[in-house]
């Protein structure tokens, strides 16, 4: 097996590693979202929420290979958009672990008495981390996964042309519905960002099942270039 299909095993395995990690840590994390004054008041399910941060903290790791492993093959053609494929991961990351630490100051609030507000902190820490997810996970994954490593593969072939259109329209729905969600003020209402987030969705399970099966294309031409 090739070095660049290698990569693109990895490629795969880490985006299905991103599903495997997200999907628990945001069932985990409910019970401290929808009520998080009740939350510090009771009893607390800490170790399901502490579990939950370390799954994210495990999607960060995953959310970076993505780009790290697939940056040597794209940058032969498309350098300036590998780099940007990059910065939007990190980006992404860095919002992700903005509403883990969040979560953990919820964790923190129950288990010390914080004073008379600290039902006010729990609720304004819940909300950041709603805000971390519209904002990391709901916006700005559109333009690095969908717009940029859409547009990445729809040019090199690396995988059937068809699929990459998931991306390049599923990206521009999820900015879109972020953007309205964002100026409406509310992070946490599902109903537009439900929906709008399947395309994305379905394009970045796609990368993970075809990539970790087949790897790339090999008559994909972008395969045959040496790295510079």
């Amino acid at each position: 097996m090739s070095l660049d299909q290698k990569r693109a095993r990895w490629f795969g395995v880490l985006y299905l590693i991103t599903f495997v990690t997200s999907i628990p840590a945001a069932l985990l994390n409910q019970p401290v979202l929808d009520t998080p004054v009740a939350y510090i008041a009771g009893a607390g399910h800490d170790k399901r929420i502490l579990f939950g941060a370390f799954l994210e903290l495990l999607l960060i790791i995953a959310n970076i290979g993505t780009a790290v492993v697939i940056f040597p093959i794209m940058r032969r053609r498309y350098e300036d958009l590998a780099i940007g494929y990059v910065a939007a991961r990190i980006f992404e990351c860095t919002f992700i672990l903005v509403g883990i630490l969040a979560v953990l100051g919820i964790i923190t609030l129950r288990l010390e008495v914080a004073g008379g507000a600290e039902g006010t902190v729990a609720y304004t820490l819940a909300a950041i981390k709603d805000w971390t997810f519209l904002l990391g996970p709901g916006w700005v994954v559109g333009w690095g996964n969908g717009l940029i490593l859409g547009y990445m593969m729809y040019r090199s072939r690396l995988v059937p042309r068809p699929w990459p259109w998931l991306g390049m329209i599923g990206g521009p729905l999820l900015v879109i519905a972020g953007t309205i969600v964002l100026f409406r003020g509310n992070p946490a209402a599902p109903a537009l960002k439900g929906p709008a987030a399947i395309p994305e969705a379905l394009w970045e399970l796609f990368l993970g099942i075809y990539c970790t099966i087949w790897g790339f294309r090999s008559d994909a031409p972008i395969l045959s270039e040496s790295a510079r």
